[in-house]
C-alpha cells in the first residue's frame, strides 16, 4: 500500500496532463483536434478514471487503518521564512478524493451525450479536466497557501466554464458576475491568511490553531483580533460554498452547460467552502464567536435558499437555490460542532444533487426536440408536465433524489440531515427550528418540481403558454439587445436532428424523447449512492463518524460518544423531521398533483411574501443599485478627476513650459550688446532694490 501513496500526486497531475495536450491540440492543431473528438473525450475520461481507481485505493487503505501520509519539498526559504509544498493523505482528503473524481467520471461520461454536436466539445473537456485538476490539487493541499493557489485555480475554471457560450451576453454576464463575487470572498481569505501567518508564523492547520489558542490564552493578541482572522478566513467559505450575502452568483452561473451545474455547482466546487472550513477547523473550533457567526450564516442560508426555490420556474434555478439551502446546512453544522455530520451531509448531497441536476440536463435535452433552440422554453417547468412516460428513467432517478433531499429514510438525505437536525438542537433550539421549517420547504420544492416536470398531461404543445412564455422573455431581451441574437446552439447543444426532430410533415416533434444511454446510464449509477451510501452514517453504527472526525477527537471519545445513542431521542427527531417533509410532500401533491388547491389563489393572498420569492429577496436588485450603478458613479466621478485635475495639471505644466520657452526664445538671439544690456538692467534692479530698503 506503500507505493500507493508515494504515486498520489498523480491523482491531480493526470487530469492536468489530460487538460494540457488536448489544449496544446486545440492551439497548435486546431482543426485536427477538433476533428478527433471521441478520441480525446475518451482520453480525458479515461485519466480520471484512473485518478479515480487510485483514489478508491487510498480511501480503502485510510479504512483498513493506515497513518496519515504527508510528503513535502521545501519551494520557497528567504531566512527563517520556509514553505512547503506536496501532497496529504489523511481520512478527509481520501474521502474527498472519491467524491469529486467518481463525481467528476459520471459527468463526463455524461457530457458526451449532452454535448454531442457542440462547436466547442473538445474544448469543454479541456476545461472539466483543468477543473478537475485544481480541485483535487486543493483537496490534497498541506497547507493554507497551497490550498489558496488551487482555490484561485478553481476560480478560473469557474469562470470558463459559466461563461462557456460566450456569445450569449447571458454567459458572459454570469461568468463575470461569478468571478467578482467570489473575488470578494478570497480578498477576505488572503487577508485572514496573512493574519494568521503574522500572528502565528505557520501556514499549517493545526500549528496555526494551537498556536492562536496559547497566544489568546496567554493575552499576546485580543481574542477580537483572533475573531477577525477567523471572520476574514470563512469569508471565502462564504462565496465559494454561495453562503449570504454572496450567494448571488450561484442561481445564475446556471447559464453554464448542465453538465457544470452538476459538476462545479452542486458537488465539488461549492463544496470546497465546507472543505476548507473542516481544513481550518482547529482554528475556529478555539474561538466560539466564529464558530457562532458559521452557524448562524448557515442557517439563514438554507432558509433563504429554500424560501426563493419555491417560485422558481426554471429548472436549473430552482435547483441552484436548493444547492445554496443544502450547503446552509452544512455551513451550519460545522459552526455547532457537527464535523462529522456535515461532511456527511456533504457526501450524500454531493451524489443525490449531482444526480438531479444531470436530470435537470436529460429534461432539457428531451424538451429540445419540442421547443427547439430556445433555452426559456426547454427550462420552464410550465411547458413541462407528463414527462415520465416520455423518460422513466430520467423521472425515477429524479424521483430518487427528491426524496434524498427531502430527508425521507431510507435515502441517503434522511441520515445526515436528521444528524445535522439532531446537532442543532443540542446546541441551539432556534438552529434546529430553522433547519427543521427549512427541511419541510425543502420537501414542498422538490416535489412541486417533480409533479410539474413528470406528472399530469404534457402541456409543451400548448401555444397559450408558450407566446406568453416568449412574450416576458422579449422584454428582457429587448432591455439586453446585445443578447437578441439567438445562438447557434443553446443549453443542451444536441445534434441537429434532434433539436429539429421533424417528421414528414415538416412539423416539430409534438412529444420529448429519453435521453440517449450516455447521459442515463450516469443517471443510475448516481441513483444507487443516493439511495444507499446514508446506510454507512445511521446512529446505530455510525461508521462514518468513526472514519470522519474533528482533528482534536481521537477515535476513543468518538466510539464512546456513539455508545451513547439514545434510540428514543432519535425517534423523537427522526419523526419531526420526516413529519415536515411529508407536511410538505402532501401540500405539494395537492397543488401540483392533484390540483385540488390553486397556488396561483394562495399566490394573491400573500402577494407581498410571494412577490418576495420571485424576486429573490430582491437581492440582485439590491445589488445592482448599490454596487454595479454605484460603482458606475464612482468611476465616472473618478474619470472626472482624472480629467480634470490630473489630466489639467499635467496640460497646465506643458501650457506653462510652451509658453514659457516661446517668451525666452526671444532673449536667446546671439547678439553679445543684447546679452550686455539684459545684464546692466538686471545690475540697475538690484540697485534699485536694495538701495531703497
Amino acid at each position: 500500500m506503500e507505493v500507493i501513496y508515494q504515486y498520489a500526486w498523480l491523482i491531480p497531475v493526470l487530469p492536468l496532463l489530460g487538460a494540457m495536450l488536448v489544449g496544446l491540440g486545440l492551439i497548435s492543431m486546431n482543426q485536427v483536434t477538433n476533428a478527433a473528438r471521441k478520441l480525446n473525450a475518451a482520453f480525458i475520461i479515461s485519466l480520471v478514471g484512473i485518478a479515480m481507481g487510485l483514489s478508491f485505493a487510498l480511501l480503502w487503505s485510510q479504512i483498513q487503518g493506515h497513518a496519515p501520509y504527508i510528503r513535502t519539498i521545501e519551494w520557497a526559504a528567504a531566512g527563517n521564512f520556509h514553505l512547503n509544498m506536496g501532497y496529504t493523505i489523511d481520512h478527509l482528503t481520501a474521502l474527498m478524493l472519491v467524491i469529486v473524481t467518481t463525481v467528476a467520471f459520471l459527468v463526463m461520461v455524461y457530457t458526451d451525450g449532452y454535448m454531442a454536436h457542440d462547436p466547442g466539445y473538445v474544448r469543454f473537456y479541456a476545461y472539466l479536466s483543468l477543473f478537475g485538476s485544481s480541485m483535487l490539487g486543493l483537496v490534497v493541499s498541506p497547507n493554507l497557501v497551497q490550498i489558496y493557489i488551487f482555490w484561485e485555480l478553481v476560480g478560473m475554471c469557474s469562470y470558463l466554464l459559466v461563461g462557456f457560450w460566450y456569445d450569449r451576453k447571458s454567459a458572459a454576464d454570469a461568468a463575470q458576475k461569478a468571478f467578482v463575487t467570489n473575488r470578494v470572498g478570497d480578498f477576505g481569505l488572503l487577508l485572514g491568511i496573512l493574519g494568521l501567518y503574522w500572528a502565528t508564523g505557520s501556514f499549517d492547520f493545526g500549528v496555526m490553531g494551537d498556536r492562536l489558542a496559547q497566544l489568546v490564552e496567554s493575552g499576546s493578541i485580543s481574542n477580537a483580533l483572533a475573531i477577525l482572522f477567523a471572520i476574514l478566513v470563512f469569508l471565502g467559505p462564504v462565496a465559494k460554498s454561495a453562503q449570504f450575502p454572496l450567494h448571488v452568483w450561484l442561481p445564475d452561473a446556471m447559464e453554464g452547460p448542465t453538465p457544470i451545474s452538476a459538476l462545479i455547482h452542486a458537488a465539488t466546487m461549492v463544496a470546497a467552502g465546507v472543505f476548507l472550513i473542516a481544513r481550518m477547523y482547529p482554528v475556529f473550533e478555539d474561538v466560539p464567536a466564529a464558530m457562532n457567526v458559521i452557524a448562524y450564516t448557515g442557517a439563514f442560508t438554507a432558509f433563504l435558499g429554500a424560501t426563493i426555490a419555491i417560485t422558481q420556474n426554471d429548472i436549473k434555478k430552482g435547483l441552484a437555490y436548493s444547492t445554496i439551502s443544502q450547503l446552509g446546512y452544512m455551513v451550519m453544522a460545522m459552526g455547532v460542532g457537527a464535523y462529522s455530520a456535515g461532511l456527511f451531509h456533504l457526501m450524500t448531497h454531493a451524489y443525490f444533487k449531482a444526480m438531479l441536476f444531470l436530470g435537470s440536463g436529460s429534461v432539457i435535452h428531451g424538451m429540445e426536440g419540442v421547443v427547439g433552440h430556445d433555452p426559456v422554453l426547454a427550462q420552464d417547468m410550465r411547458l413541462m408536465g407528463g414527462l415520465r412516460k416520455y423518460m422513466p428513467f430520467t423521472a425515477i432517478t429524479f424521483f430518487i433524489g427528491c426524496l434524498a433531499i427531502s430527508g425521507i429514510p431510507p435515502f441517503a438525505g434522511f441520515w445526515s440531515k436528521d444528524e445535522i437536525l439532531g446537532e442543532a438542537f443540542q446546541a441551539s433550539p432556534l438552529l434546529w427550528f430553522v433547519g427543521w421549517l427549512t427541511a419541510g420547504i425543502t420537501a414542498f420544492y422538490m416535489f412541486r418540481m417533480y409533479f410539474s416536470t413528470f406528472e399530469g398531461s404534457f402541456r409543451g404543445n400548448d401555444q397559450k403558454i408558450k407566446q406568453k412564455l416568449k412574450k416576458a422573455a422579449t422584454i428582457v431581451l429587448e432591455l439586453e439587445t446585445e443578447a437578441a441574437a439567438t445562438p447557434v446552439y443553446g443549453p443542451g447543444a444536441m445534434r441537429h436532428g434532434e433539436l429539429e426532430a421533424h417528421d414528414s410533415h415538416g412539423h416539430h416533434s409534438d412529444s420529448p424523447h429519453e435521453s440517449p444511454w450516455t447521459m442515463t446510464l450516469p443517471l443510475v449509477v448516481l441513483a444507487i449512492p443516493s439511495m444507499l451510501i446514508g446506510l454507512v452514517g445511521t446512529p446505530y453504527a455510525n461508521y462514518f463518524e468513526q472514519f470522519i472526525f474533528p482533528p482534536s477527537e481521537t477515535l476513543a471519545e468518538v466510539m464512546e460518544k456513539t455508545a451513547e445513542f439514545n434510540p428514543t431521542e432519535f425517534y423523537i427527531m427522526a419523526g419531526n423531521s420526516v413529519g415536515i417533509g411529508l407536511i410538505g410532500i402532501t401540500l405539494a401533491s395537492l397543488m401540483y398533483l392533484s390540483r385540488k388547491i390553486d397556488p396561483n389563489a394562495i399566490a394573491q393572498k400573500i402577494k407581498p411574501l410571494y412577490e418576495l420569492s420571485l424576486n429573490k429577496w430582491y437581492f440582485d436588485d439590491i445589488y445592482h443599485r448599490v454596487f454595479v450603478l454605484g460603482l458606475r458613479r464612482v468611476a465616472r466621478q473618478v474619470m472626472e478627476v482624472d480629467f480634470r485635475v490630473v489630466d489639467g495639471a499635467v496640460n497646465l505644466t506643458g501650457f506653462f513650459t510652451l509658453v514659457s520657452g516661446e517668451g525666452l526664445k526671444y532673449l536667446e538671439n546671439g547678439r553679445a550688446q543684447f546679452y550686455a544690456l539684459i545684464v546692466f538692467g538686471a545690475v540697475l534692479c538690484l540697485v534699485i532694490v536694495f538701495g531703497v530698503t
